[in-house]
């Protein structure tokens, strides 16, 4: 069964930090273009954080660079999005996804991508 599941999230004052994973099964992620994008509450989901599938070239929104980094482990098959400096503006569902794109090409377009994660919440509040 092909499936992405995002884990990691949770409550965070701001300022704080959290890290997203997104584990993969039934297909191998390092194959794909990976994305994180967020959704907050009466908003359009947004790509955040975009990587290519092979030379790790990598797409930032100007609202998360210098703060969210993300990383790929090809053994264990998972993404992971490091968040740093948390704002309460990044409160969001966080969701992974994956798109069958070439090598280096970085994927910002959300119907561009095949496989998603159920999502994660995120809060950042005192």
């Amino acid at each position: 069964q092909v499936q992405l599941v995002e884990s990691g999230g949770g409550l965070v004052e701001p300022g704080g930090s959290l890290r997203l994973s997104c584990a993969a099964s039934g297909f191998t992620l390092d194959d794909y273009a990976v994305g994180w994008f967020r959704q907050a509450p009466g908003k359009g989901r947004e790509a955040i954080l975009c990587i290519s599938s092979i030379d790790g070239s990598t797409y930032y929104a100007d609202s998360v660079k210098g703060r969210f980094t993300i990383s790929r482990d090809n053994a264990e098959n998972t993404v992971y999005l490091q968040m740093n400096s948390l704002k309460p503006e990044d409160t969001a569902v966080y969701y992974c996804a994956g798109a069958f794109a070439s090598f280096s090409e970085v994927v910002t377009t959300h119907n561009r991508y095949t496989y998603w994660g159920q999502g994660t919440q995120v809060t950042v509040s005192s």
